[in-house]
């Protein structure tokens, strides 16, 4: 991998957090896949053009991407090995010819200049040190006039599953409460559209523009499943410690039985059916 200076995010998704993402990957497309058709569709891929899919994870977008550029390329940049390692897998299993995957920090991870014609991103840009050099550096592995299009995460409070998240704290009063800056690096460091206009320009893009879109994921197919998924998860993960550290025992089968409940309301016949609001932005290289 290349020189890198998001360390944080490279430890979590080279460790537990990628290694569950690429495990389980069909149930996380299966809670964002509700996003690809506007996301597709507001990148405009053309048959010969070069896509560049960043933060691709397991590679679903990515192969979406290919084959809309079926006379051009795709190519997913990641930090995380072991979901780099399944895209390329199911890249093969689908015969994709016209892909590839890197694995790098896309802060400074070196792209040659204006070699992709559209660069896209499903929830994969939310996780910069430095979001300004980011995106600096996607506008110039883009050719001028290239287009940026990626979802990001929205008003929490809009987002059913982080509501959830939410009750489980509540049910759970030995948790401390979370602190820290709401901009700073993490899912909702974009949240603000006003943010996401003022680093975009700065960045070199043009006609930004953001448009509020909802889509229901399948979380599993009943609560109990549900909240085993969400236990292995960053989140999940993170409410047991905080109980360890508060020196209660017990502490993931707290957090799964107050997730469980928290989830049940959710349940329907299709399974655990939750809501995620996000941004849909697009933007044009200067």
């Amino acid at each position: 991998m290349r020189e890198l200076v998001n360390t944080a995010q490279s430890q979590a998704w080279n460790g537990d957090e990628g290694r569950h993402w690429s495990d389980h990957h069909d149930r996380w497309n299966a809670i964002n896949e509700g996003f690809n058709d506007p996301l597709l569709a507001a990148a405009g891929i053309g048959p010969a053009d070069r896509v560049l899919d960043v933060g691709c994870g397991a590679g679903q977008t990515t192969r979406l991407a290919a084959r809309a550029a079926a006379q051009g390329s795709a190519l997913g940049l990641d930090l995380s090995g072991p979901m780099l390692d399944r895209a390329r897998l199911l890249a093969a299993e689908e015969g994709l010819s016209n892909i590839g995957f890197e694995q790098g920090d896309a802060q400074v991870h070196p792209l040659a200049e204006a070699a992709f014609d559209v660069a896209m991103s499903r929830f994969g840009i939310m996780f910069f040190a430095d979001p300004a050099a980011a995106f600096g550096n996607i506008a110039r592995a883009l050719r001028p006039g290239g287009r940026l299009a990626f979802v990001c995460m929205a008003d929490p409070a809009r987002c059913e599953w982080v509501q959830a998240y939410g009750a489980v704290s509540a049910a759970l009063p030995s948790v401390p409460q979370a602190s820290g800056d709401p901009a700073g690096p993490g899912m909702f460091s974009l949240a603000d559209p006003a943010t996401v206009r003022l680093v975009l320009r700065k960045a070199g893009f043009d006609d930004v523009r953001t448009e509020a879109v909802d889509a229901l994921g399948n979380f599993g197919p009943n609560a109990d499943a549900a909240a085993e998924h969400l236990l292995g998860s960053g989140p999940g993960r993170h409410l047991v410690e905080l109980l360890d550290s508060a020196g209660d025992g017990e502490a993931a089968q707290l957090v799964r039985s107050a997730l469980r409940a928290a989830l049940a309301p959710y349940e329907q016949a299709a399974g655990v059916r939750m809501r995620t609001a996000a941004w849909l932005v697009t933007a044009v290289r200067q």
